[in-house]
């Protein structure tokens, strides 16, 4: 009777064969094609450097300075910019303002990155019903799958390091990007279209003049999902070696140094702050704007 109840599943033997012949299959395309893969991100690779040096050797008082200025053409609120500046003087007051640096150089490309693959991609959705339904399954895998299973490819293809680390992270931030950039495009109004297709807009001018201005404030959100989705894989990138605020963290976690990981902890979440409150106001901006033009 317990037989009967009893999952069946596939002969024990047989599983341990096909899981090994798998893992050694991955194995020799990695030794085959490892240096060639990891020549293809050798761009990436300098522009992360490029992105880090650059935080790192501006004076701290120029990135505050950047920030405020950002923050207040993205919001036009003097509460927002206040905010922004106080959270990096404390930042900074704390000893962890390199770190901080580091983090947000990665942030930085990671969102660059998934803007410049996720936007097209959106694009393509919008354009085809049969591209939509075939990515959407693949992105609801990539939203789905635990955030340490993208390591494990990336590690044995690139080893430990900053590239593999900002590959995983991309991997996992970008289908916000992808679904957003999809549903603006998709919710441009359909008589704006005619009105562009009565003045014999092209395919591309109707593209780039009407549908992308007017889903900007959904691709911002996009934006906005992307960058908090990048830094909540800030600790777990550390482990493949990228620099920041995620690595004591790790080291806290490890040794059990209390203060260490929650002021990191914190750090991160000023950070998160900072950034959600600017691209969630520059998006709202777009929003009334476009009401306005629409009125």
């Amino acid at each position: 009777m317990d037989s009967f109840w009893k999952f069946p599943t596939m002969d024990a033997d047989t599983l341990r064969l096909l899981k090994k012949n798998i893992d050694e299959g991955f194995r020799a395309f990695t030794r085959a094609y490892g240096d060639s893969i990891e020549n293809v991100f050798n761009p990436l690779q300098s522009f992360l450097i490029w992105a880090e040096r650059l935080l790192l050797a501006t004076p701290w008082p120029v990135v505050i300075a950047a920030v405020a200025v950002i923050a207040w053409i993205a919001s036009r609120s003097m509460k927002i910019v206040a905010g922004c500046v106080a959270t990096l003087l404390v930042i900074g007051w704390f000893d962890m303002w390199d770190d901080t640096m580091k983090t947000v150089s990665m942030i930085f490309v990671c969102t660059v990155l998934a803007i410049v693959i996720g936007i097209p991609i959106g694009i393509g959705m919008a354009r085809s019903n049969r591209l939509q339904s075939i990515v959407n399954p693949v992105l609801d895998v990539m939203q789905t799958m635990p955030s340490f299973v993208y390591l494990i490819p990336v590690v044995m293809l690139l080893g430990i390091g900053r590239v593999p680390g900002v590959i995983a992270v991309v991997i996992y931030a970008v289908p916000p990007m992808i679904r957003l950039a999809n549903l603006g495009i998709r919710m441009v109004d359909k008589d704006v279209l005619e009105a562009a297709d009565a003045f014999g807009s092209s395919s591309w001018q109707k593209l780039r003049n009407v549908q992308l201005p007017l889903a900007l404030p959904t691709i911002m959100a996009g934006v906005n999902q992307t960058i908090m989705m990048a830094l909540s894989m800030v600790v777990i990138a550390s482990m493949i070696g990228v620099q920041g605020l995620g690595q004591p963290v790790l080291k806290a976690i490890a040794n059990q140094y209390f203060t260490l990981g929650v002021f990191n902890g914190l750090a991160i979440v000023g950070i998160a702050i900072i950034f959600d409150r600017i691209s969630q106001a520059y998006g709202s901006r777009l929003q009334k704007h476009r009401e306005i033009v629409h009125g």
